[in-house]
Order: structure tokens, then sequence, then C-alpha cells
């Protein structure tokens, strides 16, 4: 199956597969929208036909299966990761083009974000309406390659935004505007194919443009079109585009807003950006990813494994997969399964993970017979197969995550868990029990139908 390379051609494929689910017209955009989409969450997608009483419609829950995420890919499940590796490593150039059917209608005279797009607001101590699934498009300014990231984005006014500028490549461009005395330029896109949602999330290199990696997913160059205010590129098939640059020295309160781990993140003087222009297609649709919600941890969660599995795999040739899980809100806690070769690797696999990515806070390690993505097999592995005062490893004082509440500014401690059997035991003691011919077994051809009620007359 061909991989997805719009919104649109994804709601027909989810809408034929009844994975689609359609609000009656007039459902509120503040807290309404998103309880609903929160009650579908992993189930279904929402599409609300004028949300609040206005005229675009809004969608969500578009990635919120990894089932979903390898379907629009056009691979299987369990070819996810790879495929992702792959097209990160052979990334495609984009081609520029100077139509676009996300330009057939341009907002510069009077832009009020409010009076043109149904923003929603989604949790019950957000600061306002936010833009949560828009991709934040920048250049570095010495050599015009680009950078994607999502950052959260607050409405500050009519034609501002109060953003989320975390110290990675959109911060490390903005630092060289600021050297050049210049704004940074930006372009807010929302409304794109799951592809490219998840190629935006990819841990890739400064100057390493997510956008080449969508290409390479999509198997073939992503259109792109020059904005209308500035030189930031923008994928010509999106629905939406927000023109606009961070102002160099303003700064004005963001937040609170409902992160990834299902707690509030903080309110504070943040960066501004200053919105220049509004293009967008005819009819379009606008995307929102509600807070903590599957779809934004998976869209975390799968560049991140795919990106530590390669990371591990350069030491580590005998590291068979790694998951993140649920529970860990699909940054924190990592299972790494192993082909285990010799006693004390396992610890230097997790202080591998700790150095892969520094939100990785917990690392459980197991044999090839435990699966990773089955947190019951994974507890298991830990009550049968570690002992705290043998395989137990704690690094303090270290780097985390600044959004995880229980740090003190990203600063916390780590903990290995090696989960593995011992290569010397006798080959009975972790013996896993099983029932032969269970899994050939067919129920249906085995069982009578309807039987139980008279459970009497089979004795």
């Amino acid at each position: 199956m061909a991989p997805i390379t719009t919104l649109r051609d994804w709601l027909d494929r989810l809408a034929a597969t009844d994975r689609l689910a359609v609000a009656r017209p007039g459902v509120g955009l503040v807290h309404q929208l998103a309880a609903v989409a929160n009650r579908l969450d992993g189930h279904k997608a929402s599409l609300f036909p004028r949300p609040g009483g206005h005229a675009m419609p809004v969608v969500s829950g578009l990635t919120s299966d990894r089932n979903w995420m390898a379907e629009a890919m056009g691979v299987t499940p369990s070819g996810l990761l790879a495929r992702f590796q792959q097209a990160a490593a052979n990334p495609l150039p984009c081609a520029e083009v100077t139509t676009a059917p996300v330009q057939q209608v341009v907002h510069r005279d009077g832009i009020d974000l409010m009076r043109l797009l149904p923003i929603p607001t989604h949790n019950e101590l957000d600061s306002g309406a936010y833009i949560s699934a828009g991709l934040c498009l920048s250049r570095n300014p010495h050599n015009g390659i680009q950078n994607v990231a999502i950052h959260r984005l607050q409405v500050n006014g009519p034609d501002r935004l109060g953003v989320l500028i975390l110290p990675r490549h959109t911060m490390s461009y903005l630092q060289m505007a600021e050297e050049m005395s210049q704004d940074l330029e930006v372009a807010i896109v929302i409304g794109v194919d799951p592809i490219t949602l998840l190629a935006s999330q990819a841990i890739a290199p400064l100057d390493a443009d997510e956008m080449e990696i969508a290409g390479a997913l999509h198997g073939a160059p992503m259109p792109v079109v020059k904005c209308l205010t500035n030189a930031v590129r923008v994928p010509a098939h999106a629905e939406i585009v927000i023109e606009g640059r961070v102002l160099r020295e303003a700064r004005e309160e963001e937040g609170p807003f409902g992160e990834f781990p299902q707690y509030y993140g903080e309110r504070a003087k943040r960066h501004v950006i200053q919105v220049d222009c509004v293009t967008t297609r005819q009819a379009p649709i606008f995307h929102t990813i509600v807070g903590g919600g599957l779809e934004h941890l998976l869209l975390g969660g799968i560049p991140r494994e795919a990106s530590m599995l390669s990371h591990l795999k350069r030491s580590f040739p005998n590291v068979l997969d790694v998951h993140l899980g649920r529970g860990g809100v699909m940054r924190y806690h990592l299972a790494v399964q192993i082909r285990k070769r010799s006693e004390g690797e396992a610890k230097n696999i997790m202080m591998g993970a700790f150095a892969g990515h520094y939100d990785i806070k917990q690392v459980v390690v197991v044999d090839e017979d435990v699966d990773i993505h089955d947190p019951t097999e994974v507890e298991w592995a830990i009550a049968t197969r570690f002992q705290a005062d043998r395989d137990l490893l704690v690094v303090g004082h270290s780097q985390g995550s600044r959004l995880d509440p229980s740090a003190e500014d990203g600063l916390g401690a780590k903990m290995g868990l090696d989960a593995t059997r011992p290569l010397t035991a006798p080959p009975l003691k972790f013996k896993r029990i099983a029932v032969p011919g269970q899994d050939a077994v067919r129920l249906q051809d085995v069982l009578e139908a309807g039987a139980a009620t008279g459970w009497r007359d089979r004795l």
C-alpha cells in the first residue's frame, strides 16, 4: 500500500475503515471538543463540523494508534521503526513549486487568528486557546537550511502567539538571528498528513531538515512553496500556514498548558511570534492535538524509539528492539530487548540509553523471549529475573526533562533494571512454561456455539 501524502487522503482512509467519527455541528471549542476527542482517543479520529459556530471544521486523533502510523507509511507494524530509520538515514531533498493549494486564500490585513481559525481550549487549566498541532518551520539564517518542530502556541492577541521554545534547534536558529540583530522568520503549518507529522519529531542533528525525512517516508520529494512574506518553504499541500517572526526582544506570559506527562507546563515569560500573513486552501481543515492524549504521545514516542534503536545498535548489535511505554508517557521509560552475550552488558546498554536522550529516566533490559510492547511481560521479567541489590543501576543528579514535575528544573535521577537471565543459570531454572500446541488451537473447531446455557445437558 502506498504511503499517505495528504491530510484529506488520510481522512478518506479512516472514513472508509470506520475509524472516523463525525460530531454533530456546533460542538463547543472550549473544553467540549477536547472532551469528545479524548473519549474517542485511540479508537477513532474525530471530525467537528462548525465547532463553536466557526465555518472551518476541526479534526483530532489522526495518529492515536501505533498501527495507524505504520499503515500511513505503507508498512507492517513490525516494520515501522526500520522504515523510519531508513528515511532518517536517507532523506530526500524537497521539490520547490511556485503555486500551491495552501496559498489559494490569503489574509494579510487586519489578521485576527481567533476569527480566522477555530482554535480550541483543551484542558481545564490551560491559559486559553492553543495551536497544538502546528509544525513550526524555521531557517538557519546563515545557510537557509530549515528545521521543523512542534511548539505549543498560545493565542496572545489577534496577530500574536506566545511560544514555548526549548533549547533545541529552533532555539539555535533564534540565537543566530539575535546575534545578527534580526527576528527569526517562521511559518506555522497546520493540517498535514500523518507521515509529515511524524517526521517533524525526528531526533536529527542540527541542519537536518525533517521535511526531507518526510519526503523519504513518502517515497518522493516533498513539494514545498515559498511563503509570501518570508523565505521559509512550507508543504504545498498543507491546509493552513501562519507566516510570522519570532521577535528577538519581546517576551509575554505563556501557560499553563496541559502537556504530555499529564501535568501542566508552568506559566512564564516566553517568546512571541508576530503574525504577518495567513494562507489556506479553499475550505481548509484545522487539526488540533489534545495535550497529553495518545496522538500527542505517539508523535513523540515513535521517532524517539527509532533514534534510540539506531543509537544503541551502533555499540550493541545484539539489541533487538526498544519501546517507550505509554505508562512512561512515551518519553521517560524505555524497555530494551537484547540477545544477551555477556554479564554486565545490560548495564552498559542502560548507560548508552541514558546518553541517547536526556528524557530517559528508567531503562529495563530484558531477554529476547519478553515482549517489550506488553507492559505485563516487562513487569513479569522484573518480578522473576531482577534482584535490586545485584541488578539495579542508579545515576543521581543528572539531566532530565524540564516537564517532569518530580525533577528540579530538569535535574533528577535515572534508574536501570537488568531483568535478563544469568547466562550461567541451569537450563530449567528460567525456562518459561508452555502448553504444547496451544498456539495452534482453533477455538471454532473445538467449542460448541451456544452450548453454555445448557451445560448440565452436556455432562
